[in-house]
């Protein structure tokens, strides 16, 4: 349960009350079950504009 504070200091969810937070494994089930990938996918500055995401959203932002 250590891992899961670290995490949590440097999670870049931008949701501060998720219950996911710093719980990647947790996290990451989430998101795939709803067809998307967690903000840790997601560059720091595409972040705040890809509020949508989708594979296809990060497909996108990764394509030349």
């Amino acid at each position: 349960m250590e891992c899961i504070k670290q995490n949590a200091a440097t999670c870049p969810c931008p949701k501060a009350e998720c219950p996911r937070r710093g719980a990647c494994c947790d996290c990451l089930k989430h998101h795939l079950a709803k067809q998307q990938l967690p903000a840790c996918c997601f560059a720091a500055l595409a972040e705040p504009l890809a509020k949508d995401r989708s594979f296809a959203a990060f497909a996108r932002l990764v394509t030349p």
